[in-house]
């Protein structure tokens, strides 16, 4: 790399992505929103989005969530954590962005698109490859599934100045 190229003053961009299950029939249905915004604009994804400056990553999670979805959550679980480079049509590389994805579960709240969001809504399980999502997002649902079969102890919420 060119250590004068505009690249080298470049950071990634720190998103957490949560993976919100609840029953249904006749399995989990999942929560997507359909982005308003660039990047993937008009696409369908799970709820999340970039952490603030003094904001915890769960902070952040359950911030977005409220803001997107106009949910609250609990049970907040690590699933993984995402790379995504995005390159131009010369293979330049325009975005970098490092998703810190979450699965938790809907503790109360109104189901209603907001913020980033043009639309929110449960999908069944079973169907979300008709939504169009990023490779990787499906690959993270189908991991937080996997894992909300699997009991396991939660991350505690962040406490003030921690």
């Amino acid at each position: 790399m060119n250590p004068d190229s505009a690249a080298t003053n470049q950071k990634p961009i720190v998103g957490v992505g949560v993976v919100i299950l609840r029953p249904g029939t006749p399995g989990p249905d999942v929560l997507l929103i359909q982005r308003g915004k660039a990047p993937r604009a008009g696409e369908w994804s799970i709820p999340g989005g970039r952490q603030e400056w003094g904001e915890t990553l769960m902070e952040t999670a359950h911030r977005e969530i409220r803001e997107e979805t106009g949910l609250t959550i609990t049970n907040l679980r690590l699933i993984d954590v995402v790379d995504g480079l995005m390159r131009g049509a010369g293979g330049d590389l325009e975005r970098h962005l490092t998703l810190v994805n979450y699965l938790a579960e809907p503790t109360g709240g109104t189901l209603a698109a907001g913020d980033d969001a043009i639309d929110a809504r449960w999908v069944p399980l079973a169907d979300i490859l008709k939504y169009g999502l990023w490779r990787e997002t499906t690959r993270i649902i189908r991991a937080g599934a996997a894992m909300a079969e699997a009991p396991s102890e939660a991350i505690a919420p962040p406490t003030a100045g921690t």
